[in-house]
């Protein structure tokens, strides 16, 4: 059971971070190569704050990893965080194909209908009624 919270949290950590648009785009970036923080600001309209936040939502769901070279921080995007995040993907449409065909073959049978089957009546039913007088069935 640990085994999958763990795995639950890290592909809620996942989703998260490719939620926001201007992630999925540093991510994209860096897939291609490797930036240092302050050329991923730049290439934003908005603060090197703004961006160094960005990048920590990344790097703690594992998409991107950060690595001191000197004064910079270069970042590099993590192709196999986005495989499992593909792979949990496939997993989820796989359960909702599953559904969607087990509501279609629902659909398809017609069953029952409330005028088929046998009359309901007091000699019909399958399971006699004990007799209240002296406690037998």
């Amino acid at each position: 059971m640990v085994v999958r919270q763990e795995s639950a949290e890290r592909a809620d950590r996942i989703f998260h971070a490719l939620a926001d648009a201007t992630r999925r785009e540093i991510v994209a970036l860096t897939l291609a190569g490797e930036y240092s923080v302050s050329d991923l600001a730049r290439r934003f309209p908005m603060s090197f704050a703004a961006v160094q936040k960005h990048v920590a939502v990344l790097e703690q769901a594992g998409l991107v990893t950060k690595e001191r070279r000197g004064r910079e921080q270069r970042v590099r995007g993590n192709a196999n965080s986005l495989r499992e995040a593909h792979r949990l993907l496939d997993q989820l449409a796989d359960v909702w194909r599953g559904r969607i065909d087990r509501i279609g073959a629902i659909l398809a049978d017609p069953g029952p209908g409330p005028d088929s089957g046998p009359e309901c009546g007091p000699d019909s039913h399958p399971h006699p009624h004990p007799d209240p007088e002296n406690g037998k069935e």
